[in-house]
């Protein structure tokens, strides 16, 4: 039977795209964030087997969930749970056994088909109890002047929101920057280091210095995806001098940075390029736009 979705190489590629994308560091400055255990299906409680450990393991790591357990869309339904919209599913493959008749010999045999099912992650689900749920102390959150002033003075920029969790992102579809609450941060300057990667990403849309992030998305891993998130790094290590923010933010860029240049395999002339387009990010950003519109 021919498909045009070819599940073997769909899930080779995932894996080719974790191996290559291993090196890299994947920053934590929210509050609770945990390392996700075995991976495991919360209704059955059964750990998942095979490939799948390190597919959905992998998930988990590089989008920062705390729980080790997924749920399918109609389970988290029957549990009462809703999945957050845009919330994107992970696939899980299992092998499924046919009694087929063998045209040579005309008797019964088994042949087993390589099948897939998808299902979400605990955090990207609301209104269901998780047993790893993840407990934090709330930060008592006192806002630095120089770095509100920055973000306020972004003008044309993202809609910022904080929309709780554990996750922060920036979305180029909806050109919106998605943030846990302040709270939720191991500190104040991690907020804003986070807040200034985010708002940096922004700086790529089309309507501003157009690094094709929304218009040609580059998939996590590669080179180019790479060197974007060395823009956002540098640029908002600009913007965290700018506003006083060190040394431990500093400290933490740092290591995320050079992470992200081994990604690059010493390739000098990205970096600098990639150095080039952080200063023109935290430029925008600051309203000192100069030769960079």
């Amino acid at each position: 039977m021919s498909s045009s979705f070819d599940l073997y190489q769909t899930v080779t590629d995932q894996i080719v795209a974790m191996l290559e994308s291993g090196v890299v560091p994947w920053r934590s400055p929210i509050l609770g964030r945990t390392s996700a255990g075995h991976p495991k299906n919360l209704c059955s409680g059964k750990p998942y087997r095979g490939v799948n450990v390190f597919l959905l393991a992998f998930t988990a790591f590089a989008k920062g969930y705390g729980s080790s357990y997924w749920l399918t869309f109609n389970q988290a339904k029957e549990r009462g749970g809703s999945v957050r919209k845009g919330e994107k599913s992970s696939m899980v493959v299992f092998w499924k056994n046919y009694e087929v008749i063998n045209k040579e010999t005309g008797e019964p045999q088994k042949v087993f088909i390589l099948r897939y099912y998808n299902v979400f992650n605990c955090d990207q689900i609301d209104g269901i109890d998780v047993p790893d749920a993840v407990k934090f102390e709330p930060l008592d959150f006192k806002p630095i002047e120089a770095a509100e002033r920055i973000a306020a003075g972004y003008t044309g920029g993202p809609v910022v929101t904080h929309d709780g969790g554990q996750q922060a992102f920036y979305r180029p579809s909806t050109d919106t920057v998605h943030l846990p609450e302040k709270n939720r941060f191991a500190s104040v300057e991690e907020f804003y280091s986070t807040l200034f990667h985010e708002l940096s990403h922004s700086t790529g849309h089309s309507t501003r210095l157009d690094r094709k992030l929304d218009s040609d998305p580059k998939p996590f891993g590669s080179s180019d995806y790479s060197k974007e998130e060395l823009v956002a790094e540098c640029s908002a290590a600009f913007l965290s001098a700018r506003s006083g923010i060190h040394p431990a933010v500093i400290d933490n860029q740092a290591a995320y940075l050079a992470g992200w240049l081994k990604k690059l395999k010493e390739d000098k002339k990205l970096v600098i390029s990639a150095a080039g387009q952080a200063q023109r990010a935290a430029d925008w950003i600051l309203g000192e736009r100069g030769e960079a519109e």
